[in-house]
């Protein structure tokens, strides 16, 4: 469907024959694998008012940390498919599948409902650490091996898979140190328990303005308008085609009626292209996520899945 003709209805709003018959009629959680704070769980709250103001029902946030999002990925396996239990997830789902992390295919266990965020990451270093850019970084790492120390929301994750692939293209040497999401390994980096992370924009940028954090570089595919002086690593590396970027999106359990994924994914696609809400994301670095229906959002997935194995094995990367 155009985005021109869900707008039709309103700037952020769903027209009312849209909404399934008979749901919801108790609270929507929303299951999430990461602790509070940072890029994934604010959208995740962002899209669950969005569904709660539109559906007038209550929409709970559920966080559920630790072991890489597993956790949360195997209790929203687990749930009926009824429309009251959903994951927000980012492209982190396919490499735990990849890697035969949990009990499940994620192709087959999850639909996906709708993307909502494409967000760059953004490297920030504790300012205790003498590198002002990333070949500063890459040359420090390779004088002292071992001895750069980066956070990370969890083994396996798409920052996990990221900074191999960096290590393998410049013979980099780091230290990976797993956390129960980007808000503690933010904390962590700024306290100069680890010094370096790199993160979504929406997290790392308000501690670079005051001083916190150094910037090092973008991560994404481009330079971001909310910090137009910091280059991408593909740019000061000459790594052509190098990016590490997350995409955050909303999941159903396999088997939850059509009526209540179409509706949903109606919900967050309008939303997330709203006035009110673009101007927010972009002022953030981040964009809407690829638009799509179920049906090609579940394709789409099983080529992110198919990546995520051949990246995997090509850096001979084990996340267990």
């Amino acid at each position: 469907m155009a985005i021109a003709a869900l707008l039709a209805c309103g700037s952020i709003t769903v027209c009312a024959q849209d909404k399934p018959a008979n749901y919801p009629l108790r609270p929507v959680r929303i299951i999430v694998g990461i602790a509070p704070g940072g890029g994934l769980d604010s959208t995740t709250r962002l899209v669950a008012q969005m569904v709660s103001d539109k559906w007038g029902q209550t929409v709970v946030v559920d966080n559920r940390p630790g072991a890489g999002t597993v956790i949360a990925a195997e209790l929203a396996a687990q749930a009926p498919p009824d429309g009251y239990t959903l994951l927000m997830a980012t492209n982190t789902l396919a490499l735990l599948g990849a890697q035969k992390r949990v009990s499940f295919d994620v192709r087959k266990t999850f639909v996906p409902v709708a993307w909502a965020v494409t967000q760059p990451y953004v490297m920030v270093a504790n300012p205790s650490l003498p590198v002002k850019s990333p070949k500063e970084l890459i040359a420090h790492s390779k004088a002292k091996p071992k001895t750069v120390t980066y956070g990370s929301s969890g083994v396996g994750t798409t920052l996990h898979l990221g900074m191999e692939k960096l290590a393998a293209l410049t013979g980099a040497s780091f230290e990976h140190v797993p956390y129960k999401g980007t808000a503690p390994a933010l904390l962590a980096v700024i306290a100069g328990e680890i010094q370096i992370l790199a993160g979504s924009s929406i997290a790392t940028l308000p501690h670079v303005k005051t001083g916190k954090l150094r910037g090092l570089g973008v991560m994404g595919p481009k330079r971001i308008a909310a910090a137009p002086d910091l280059p991408t690593f593909a740019e000061a590396l000459g790594l052509a085609g190098f990016e590490v970027t997350n995409s955050y999106g909303l999941f159903a359990p396999a088997g939850t009626p059509a009526p209540i994924v179409e509706g949903l994914n109606r919900i967050v696609l309008a939303g997330m292209r709203s006035p009110e809400v673009l101007r927010k994301v972009q002022s953030d670095g981040a964009e809407p996520a690829e638009a799509g229906t179920p049906a090609e959002l579940k394709v789409k997935f099983a080529r992110d899945f198919a990546e995520a194995e051949k990246q995997i094995k090509q850096l001979k990367v084990k996340f267990y």
